[in-house]
């Protein structure tokens, strides 16, 4: 049985079951904590994969598997309504070449992150969702005034177009995804009309991403990825600051087992941090 990435044997779902039947005030975090430990389901920096646990058990006990104690409290909505503040209000247009710019990348905060939610929340037409996983998000200024926000994240799980062009297969991928990193989200203000603008942004980033997230998570990315819905956008951002469009979706959901492909067709852009991504991703990682 595959939860989550990872095979479960017969046997680690009997020692679930006897542990549950064994500790009758046990609560799940605890399952979760404790069925890591036992069997050393371990993240690349050695800590517990006990949320990635927890959602495992959540989809055996659907399928039957396991019986879970009874949740000990209710949990908010998974996605909150992001507040509108006066802070986020149109702002008069900005007629500016990039070159003329002092840009600045800085690193969102605990402080700033209601803020960044709401500019997205109100102005990217994906709206606000929380990024998945490990992530960083930016605001990129001229002085103080605010131009775009970017934000990365967990990249995605299987892809056909960037998992052929690395060429790594499932078990190394499962290893190695953490080295992907996903640019889930980039806004340049709608009232900030500057040409090149876009691709200054992402070439700044990219140099600086790899050491900002070592400095967050202790390693350090070696391939950048995002999708660009092909009916809204042409890449050509992308393009400009030297990405590599690898293929498109097929315009499937998870859910789509009957291939009527009703998502969006998006096109998949990769941008390399070091020159060895291929032998880090395929090999035995960093």
């Amino acid at each position: 049985m595959r939860y989550c990435g990872r095979e479960f044997t017969e046997d680690e779902i009997g020692w679930l079951r006897q542990l549950i039947a064994d500790n009758s005030t046990i609560n799940r975090q605890e399952i979760s904590q404790r069925f890591c430990q036992q069997f050393a389901w371990l993240k690349f920096n050695q800590g517990l994969k006990d949320m990635s646990c927890r959602i495992a058990m959540l989809r055996m006990e659907k399928d039957g598997h396991i019986v879970l104690p009874p949740p000990r409290r209710q949990h908010a909505k998974p996605h909150p309504e992001v507040s509108r503040t006066l802070f986020t209000l149109p702002e008069p247009d900005i007629n500016q070449k990039a070159g003329e710019f002092h840009l600045q990348m800085e690193v969102v905060d605990k402080k700033s992150s209601a803020l960044w939610n709401e500019f997205i929340d109100r102005y990217h037409y994906l709206g606000y969702t929380p990024l998945p996983g490990a992530q960083i998000r930016y605001f990129v200024k001229s002085g103080d005034q605010i131009l775009a926000l970017l934000g990365f994240g967990a990249a995605a799980w299987k892809t056909a177009p960037r998992d052929n062009y690395i060429g790594w297969n499932t078990e190394v991928r499962g290893k190695n995804l953490h080295l992907v990193v996903n640019n889930a989200r980039f806004l340049i203000l709608p009232w900030v009309r500057s040409q090149n603008l876009a691709s200054r942004i992402l070439s700044g980033v990219s140099k600086r991403i790899a050491s900002d997230w070592e400095a967050r998570y202790r390693y350090r990315p070696v391939l950048l990825e995002t999708f660009a819905e092909k009916a809204r956008f042409t890449g050509a951002c992308y393009k400009a600051s030297n990405w590599v469009c690898v293929g498109d979706t097929q315009g499937r959901g998870k859910l789509d087992v009957n291939k009527e492909y009703k998502l969006p067709v998006k096109s998949v852009w990769l941008y390399p941090l070091v020159r060895d991504f291929r032998q880090i991703l395929c090999g035995g990682g960093v």
